[in-house]
């Protein structure tokens, strides 16, 4: 997204200087696309323990760390020890002990980091945002939020490396902190108390084997015996989403192995899986605030439910819509599947009022239109005014981690968590 952004929209504004990854082979895909598809000269290339060089010869002012969640600290770290600004894809990391690093390295080297916190700029989240500033329910009091993955996408977090906790912090710091950021940035308030439950109760070879289910391969591709198998992922066949053409998905991923050393396809009823993929969070908020939140990672449909309950009325918002990762779709098709499966409404209740839906022009590109919105805040020059504030600094990118934080230790302890007591927030 970012090499495509920058080499195309807004290469009158910003230039792309160097690439740092564990993997020639993905690099030089990478540069053979941006020499094909932009007509620019191959990028400087560098391998992960060669970074500081990459700064030394490129001086880049910003330097965007998109790598595994577990690394992201790091390389924010030491981007701004090295005198750069750093944009970071969320999770902005995986536990408190890591953000508090981040939090000491900015105030001892003045950089600045943002975190692309993309659902914010989503044209149905902002007109939450401006329903409830509006003040139209009254003041907040209860949110009920929950997230449905269906067996697309939920399912490719467990062939993946988010599949590790380690990695990825588990699906309530990985994923979820979209969700509580919405939440945080919707009622204007940050996380004060959490109690969570959350087990491995669908994938993972343990479960497949209670419902009656063996499998004889712990990845897809190369394994006749995983055609039939609804959940397999094959390195080697085409696939409907950006990157994951057949040449995407061979030169990232299958031709990547032998320097990477990343399995992309794994089987989702192998092991070893260590995240959850069935959680519940109840969290009180410093405003007084109550959240119910909930995520579940093998929907037979995907989307989300969300409700504010307020001192003058209610506001509840229902989205379904096609996954974004369906496998071996032409775009004509998951034109096809999003129009089949999208349902959409936004709706306000007022108390002792006749109730009235409000519209949303939906606005084209990821994440529900704001994918682009987000990039032009980011890499315009004189970006349009946001009057909704959307922009995510570190403390908000801290904030959307710190329920996760807080809620991993609560299912390790089984007991409720102060989040003061992991970070303390402005």
């Amino acid at each position: 997204m970012y090499i495509s952004a920058i080499c195309a929209r807004y290469r009158e504004h910003a230039q792309l200087v160097g690439l740092c990854d564990i993997s020639p082979t993905r690099m030089n895909w990478h540069n053979a696309r941006i020499v094909e598809d932009f007509g620019i000269d191959p990028i400087p290339t560098y391998t992960a323990d060669q970074f500081d060089r990459m700064i030394t010869r490129q001086k880049p002012d910003t330097v965007i760390v998109t790598t595994v969640d577990q690394f992201h600290h790091q390389y924010i770290i030491r981007a701004m020890e090295l005198g750069c600004d750093a944009i970071t894809e969320k999770p902005m990391t995986t536990d408190a002990g890591r953000a508090r690093a981040i939090f000491d390295a900015i105030a001892r080297t003045g950089r600045k980091l943002r975190v692309a916190h993309n659902y914010r700029y989503g044209a149905t989240n902002t007109k939450v945002h401006e329903i409830l500033a509006s003040g139209a329910i009254g003041q907040v009091l209860h949110v009920d939020f929950q997230w449905l993955l269906d067996t697309d996408h939920g399912a490719d977090y467990f062939r993946r490396w988010h599949r590790e906790k380690v990695n990825s912090g588990g699906l309530l710091v990985h994923k979820a902190s979209h969700h509580f950021d919405l939440v945080n940035w919707w009622i204007g308030s940050f996380p004060q108390r959490v109690f969570a439950l959350g087990e491995l109760k669908f994938y993972g070879r343990k479960n497949a084997e209670a419902r009656g289910e063996k499998y004889s391969y712990d990845r897809y591709t190369g394994h006749p015996e995983a055609r039939n198998d609804p959940f397999a992922l094959f390195l080697d066949a085409a696939r409907g989403t950006p990157n994951e053409t057949k040449d995407g998905l061979l030169g990232l991923y299958l031709n990547a192995e032998k320097d990477s050393g990343y399995i992309r396809d794994r089987n989702v009823f192998g092991e070893p899986i260590t995240a959850e993929d069935t959680m519940c969070v109840l969290a009180r908020y410093r405003s007084g605030v109550f959240l119910n939140y909930s995520l579940i990672a093998y929907s037979p449909w995907e989307g989300l439910r969300v409700s504010f309950t307020g001192t003058k009325g209610r506001l509840e918002l229902f989205d379904r819509h096609a996954s974004h990762i369906i496998a071996g779709q032409t775009d004509e098709q998951l034109a096809q599947q999003q129009n089949r499966f999208q349902e959409h409404s936004l709706r306000v209740f007022p108390l002792f009022g006749v109730p009235y839906d409000v519209p949303v022009q939906q606005v084209k590109g990821g994440h529900g239109g704001g994918d682009p919105v987000m990039l032009d805040q980011i890499f315009l020059p004189d970006p349009p005014s946001d009057p909704h504030g959307r922009a995510a600094t570190h403390i908000d990118g801290a904030a959307a981690v710190l329920m996760g934080f807080a809620a991993n230790q609560s299912i390790a302890t089984g007991q409720p968590v102060d989040c003061d007591s992991l970070l303390k927030l402005p």
